[in-house]
């Protein structure tokens, strides 16, 4: 597996950014947690009103740009495993969890971006841990059954890692309420989908 850091393509991030696709980024898989944090900020205040603006940092600018790209290859992901035939029940209810509950964190954090007046696509030269590559992608696009659900279990814990490893920066660097409490929830979340992960791979 490919957990080297890599940059985000244009394509991943307009997809991102348009709500529901996935980019393709490099190295083996990780899934993107299915996260229930509530509603921190879902509709993003004005970027007018000072305050609102004033409360983020650098650290908290850097997550949501990459975590919105990273999710959207999760949602991906699940939506690649979920068109398939003969995939085991249990690992066709987690992509549809990772789906349903990944669009709304990215529609959240564009949010917060555009609340801060902050771009919501990363400057060039920023790469994230855990994205896919387009070999990875397209290695899950062909596989079928059982061989399926095992890749996409394989590359989504890879995928989780890298998740993990960007939320624990956030944790203890940023700065924005909102977004501390999403990072934390993520490390919480997918941490624990891991371990189902893993279990699920042992069953394949």
């Amino acid at each position: 597996m490919n957990k080297k850091l890599l940059p985000l393509s244009a394509t991943a991030i307009a997809t991102a950014l348009a709500l529901g696709g996935c980019s393709t980024g490099s190295g083996s898989s990780g899934t993107s947690m299915p996260m229930d944090h509530g509603s921190s900020s879902t509709s993003a205040p004005s970027s007018t009103a000072p305050a609102s603006a004033a409360e983020h940092n650098a650290a908290d600018v850097t997550f949501a740009q990459t975590m919105v790209p990273h999710h959207a290859q999760a949602v991906q992901m699940s939506e690649t495993v979920l068109k398939k035939q003969d995939i085991p029940a249990d690992v066709t209810a987690l992509a549809t969890k990772i789906k349903a509950s990944q669009g709304p964190e990215i529609d959240m954090m564009t949010g917060w971006l555009t609340s801060w007046n902050e771009p919501t696509m990363m400057p060039s030269g920023h790469s994230m841990t855990g994205m896919m590559g387009d070999e990875d992608m397209t290695r899950l696009d062909a596989a079928q059954g059982t061989e399926a659900a095992r890749l996409f279990l394989q590359q989504m814990i890879v995928h989780h890692e890298g998740a993990i490893m960007m939320a624990k920066t956030e944790t203890t660097a940023g700065k924005n309420a909102d977004a501390v409490k999403l990072s934390k929830d993520i490390v919480g979340a997918q941490e624990a989908e891991i371990q189902e992960m893993q279990k699920l791979l042992a069953s394949l």
